[in-house]
């Protein structure tokens, strides 16, 4: 477990300083465009090429081909696998090549779709996210090829480079922001070319560490490869059962569209704050735990398989549950620090502000959905998660037409929780009705120590903490340095409770188990 640790904590790191990047670029675009129609339109621009990333690339391909490349590495010659690399980088590449094509051709009716509410208004937004997704679609295709590079580092062993590379989406669109957006009307054009831009570079930075493995990929397109065909028969139903959370947020965008202006700005930065836990840990784990639940299932036993996923589950709920839990009480004073300014007024904050705490009761279920849906990509089982999947989707649906009408874009972030909580909890039963995942004698006592530190930690907070509205009216050094400080006194007093209730490193890193 020491060796996931090490992986895991690699990962973390880099993932970490791509999500610091990624706020500093929300704070930039917070203050220089506000939470208007011109920035609604480029979020849903953004969002869009995002969404089928994550259905073509991060989630359905990644789930259905690192076990059958693990598979290839462990059992097969490196000739069979660099012949498997080429075909599927040749079938991939041209598949996304027609997607793209098809998106900037159509990117008038992917924003009706996505967006209706524009077309009854008279504000301009559905023209200008129009234009900026012609730019953004063909993100797709590079971003894509990225996580199909960094599938195959992974494998190897090297996940540092892949979870470094969104560092220079960050790095591209906050130059965009300051470079480029002067020289275009209106100026957010700019971030839509610093996205396409962003896209290329990922993909070029991973191709000389593929040359290191000899694992540089020509592109030949295969409808007759088997290791080819097995990825397509995995990745049809994963396209659902890796991306339901990405489909709920497109229908909350669907949604918001109907709701006042600045509804899609409000649901998009709770949304980047809640990722940010989502993304270091649970995006780390998802990337260490899928190569290696493939390759235990292919060479140990289920006990084995059983103890990697009860690893997953302990980090999800020693970090998650008290991050769930600073988000709630902190959610006020953290959108007021990173975004308010003269054109993210007061108003957006609270608006903000209430769209988050509703999303950080989803953080912890958002994380195990990260743990356990590779439970069973491992094995090659696709359909189970899909089934659930589609289940949360519907439930998504459901509580946001029944709430959104008296809630507004809190209705909508609290659906997407309680689609979450749904998805999560038919995972573990599945997992523990098949005797997949056992889990080790004393986890109710540790999961009831981390609640008691959670609930303690969170009370100091909301007690001892500034109310809100000092932090509306505070000076922005005062800001920063009061969060810090909370912060800093919430992770203190969270471990330090742990400690005194008996929870020790062992209990965390599969040694207690």
């Amino acid at each position: 477990m020491s060796r996931l640790v090490s992986a895991l904590t690699k990962v973390g790191g880099n993932t970490g300083l791509s999500r610091i990047l990624g706020f500093i670029r929300d704070l930039v675009f917070a203050r220089l465009f506000g939470a208007d129609a011109h920035t609604d339109a480029f979020f849903v621009a953004f969002k869009i090429p995002n969404l089928f990333r994550r259905l073509f690339a991060e989630g359905a391909f990644a789930a259905a081909f690192v076990p059958v490349l693990s598979e290839y590495k462990e059992t097969r010659s490196f000739d069979d696998l660099k012949s498997f690399i080429d075909h599927v980088a040749g079938t991939l590449g041209l598949f996304l090549l027609l997607i793209s094509l098809l998106g900037v051709l159509g990117a008038p009716l992917l924003i009706a779709v996505v967006a209706p509410g524009w077309y009854f208004g008279e504000t301009g937004e559905a023209q200008l996210a129009g234009d900026m997704l012609r730019l953004t679609f063909p993100y797709l295709l590079f971003i894509s090829l990225t996580a199909f590079a960094g599938g195959i580092l992974n494998t190897h062993g090297q996940f540092g480079i892949p979870a470094f590379t969104p560092v220079l989406l960050n790095l591209c669109l906050i130059a965009a922001a300051y470079f480029l957006t002067p020289f275009f009307d209106p100026p957010i054009m700019g971030l839509a070319w610093g996205v396409l831009i962003a896209g290329i570079a990922q993909f070029a930075f991973q191709l000389p560490f593929l040359h290191r493995l000899r694992l540089l990929p020509k592109f030949k397109p295969s409808k007759k490869d088997e290791g080819v065909l097995k990825v397509l028969r995995l990745m049809g139903p994963a396209v659902f059962g890796a991306s339901a959370t990405q489909i709920c947020l497109l229908l909350n965008t669907l949604i918001a569209s109907l709701l006042v202006e600045g509804s899609i700005s409000w649901l998009y930065y709770s949304d980047r704050l809640m990722e940010f836990p989502v993304g270091i840990l649970g995006a780390a784990l998802a990337t260490v735990i899928l190569p290696s639940l493939s390759r235990t299932h292919n060479s140990s036993t289920p006990a084995e398989f059983s103890r990697l996923l009860d690893w997953g589950l302990r980090w999800s709920i020693l970090l998650g549950l008290p991050a769930a839990v600073g988000l709630f009480v902190m959610a006020g004073p953290l959108i007021s620090t990173l975004f308010q300014s003269t054109v993210f007024d007061s108003n957006d904050v609270m608006m903000s502000r209430l769209s988050l705490m509703a999303y950080g009761f989803g953080l912890l279920p958002f994380l195990l959905v990260k743990v356990f849906a590779p439970g069973f990509y491992a094995r090659q089982d696709t359909k189970t998660p899909v089934r659930f999947a589609i289940i949360a989707i519907l439930v998504n649906v459901s509580v946001s037409l029944i709430l959104f009408s008296p809630m507004g874009h809190v209705g909508l972030a609290l659906a997407t929780t309680i689609s979450a909580t749904v998805n999560a909890s038919l995972l573990y039963l599945r997992l523990r009705s098949l005797d997949i995942y056992m889990p080790p004698a004393g986890w109710r006592m540790l999961l009831f120590k981390t609640v008691t530190a959670s609930f303690v930690m969170g009370l100091l907070l909301w007690w001892q903490m500034p109310m809100l509205e000092t932090w509306l009216q505070a000076a922005q050094g005062w800001k920063v340095w009061q969060l810090l400080l909370w912060i800093v006194t919430g992770v203190l007093v969270y471990f330090g409770v742990l400690l005194a209730l008996g929870v020790r490193k062992g209990d965390f890193s599969g040694k207690a188990a």
